[in-house]
């Protein structure tokens, strides 16, 4: 999930900075930062960097964007690189973060975390993809995941006076709100991050490792009751079983007015307004249902996290740029700038004012991850998730599906054994 709202373009340290030299010649520190396209805007950097380089007079910020495209390549290099010639601190994906602590390239960040950096309240979709065993290398800086967006007049028409807060109300509004020509809900048959909460609001998971061998199991008994929900949920609208939530983009189906519900982060719905003025002032957002009211469903967190390569000429320049980026002063002001979740959930209060996004933060409070292995980006590349879930919603038996699925992501996480 790396689409960012905003644009954003290259500032560095230097914009701001206007001198390298402290008063009786001695030289700044530059600390290179990778941060990626569209993660924050041109202003917060701005502020940021002038904020910093005031309270830490020895060190100068160089902010480098970077994009998404080719971006894996490039960090891998940069961590083989020389001492002091690559970045000394790089934002990467959460789930991202096996794929670069594979190797040892990564400062073992565990210390900082524990005494100085409040581990323990991190959202737990950003913080457990950071560690490898018991040490930490990603530290949570944002996280985004999807809600419910729905249409307020048409659930007032359907007599539905309130948001549903556990999955049995959600099937049963929505089959109210599937008819005189509206869809109940518009959800793609190969939406695998929406899939995989319910999966994990069973008790499942995609994979699992034992042993130290991960294995499929998306037919375990818990595995398969997510799936059924999906389906059961999936079919009160006309989804296509056999794409994607991109393929075509679900806000422009939202936007064409027969809709009453997606499952998106919420900053698609300024995409949807974009498309249908008339929608403006109708939208409004409601945290994924769990099975029970005390807690809304489990949600995939996306976001990103920062790490210190081992290569930093510098480390403690490094970690004292991290601190600040994650702090609570600078991570609150990240989430409403960009509409993001705060990296702990004790900051959610920060965000409480936006309905999306506050919908958003009540979610990823209980958010996961995928899998916490480096080859889960092989699970990825042809993902058997999703030619599993159409197989089940065009009448295919779920549990020889799930074991054929299974097996697939089996081979790729362990080839060996498979």
């Amino acid at each position: 999930m790396r689409r960012r709202l905003l644009a954003l373009i290259c500032v560095t340290g230097s914009l701001v900075s206007g001198c390298g030299m402290l008063p009786g010649d001695h030289e700044r520190k530059t600390v290179t930062v990778w941060l990626m396209k569209d993660s924050a805007s041109k202003d917060f950097l701005r502020r940021f960097t002038e904020d910093f380089e005031r309270t830490h007079e020895d060190l100068r910020l160089d902010i480098r964007i970077q994009e998404w495209t080719g971006i894996v390549e490039k960090v891998r290099a940069a961590l083989k690189g020389h001492s002091g010639d690559g970045p000394d601190v790089i934002e990467v994906g959460n789930t991202q973060v096996p794929l670069y602590a594979d190797g040892g390239r990564l400062v073992d960040l565990t210390l900082e975390s524990m005494r100085d950096w409040g581990k323990e309240k991190w959202l737990p979709g950003l913080a457990q993809p950071g560690k490898d065993g018991n040490k930490q290398y990603g530290i949570p800086w944002y996280a985004a995941n999807r809600v419910v967006i729905y249409r307020k007049d048409l659930f007032e028409q359907a007599g539905v006076t309130e948001p549903p807060k556990t999955r049995d109300a959600w099937l049963a509004d929505t089959q109210k709100l599937n008819s005189g020509g509206d869809q109940g809900i518009y959800l793609a048959g190969q939406d695998w991050y929406t899939l995989s909460g319910f999966i994990w609001d069973e008790g499942g998971d995609l994979a699992q490792e034992k042993d130290f061998e991960w294995r499929g199991t998306l037919d375990s008994p818990a595995a398969l009751r997510g799936m059924d929900f999906y389906r059961r949920l999936q079919a009160l609208g006309a989804g296509p079983a056999d794409a994607d939530e991109e393929h075509p983009p679900q806000a422009g189906v939202f936007a064409g007015g027969k809709v009453a519900q997606i499952v998106a982060v919420p900053g698609l719905a300024q995409s949807i307004v974009r498309q249908n003025p008339d929608l403006k002032d109708k939208l409004g957002f409601f945290p994924v249902p769990g099975r029970t009211e005390e807690r809304p469903g489990t949600v995939f967190t996306g976001g990103s996290d920062l790490v210190v390569p081992q290569n930093t000429d510098d480390q403690f320049a490094a970690t004292t740029v991290v601190a600040a980026l994650t702090g609570a002063k600078w991570d609150t002001e990240l989430a409403r700038t960009m509409n993001y979740v705060p990296n702990k959930t004790t900051l959610a209060g920060a965000v409480a004012s936006e309905e999306g996004v506050a919908a958003m933060a009540a979610g990823a409070a209980h958010g996961r991850a995928t899998p916490h292995t480096p080859q889960w980006a092989d699970v990825e590349a042809d993902n058997p998730i999703k030619e599993y879930m159409t197989r089940v919603l065009q009448g295919a038996d779920a549990a020889t599906e799930a074991r054929r699925a299974s097996r697939k992501i089996t081979e790729a996480l362990a080839p060996n054994i498979g």
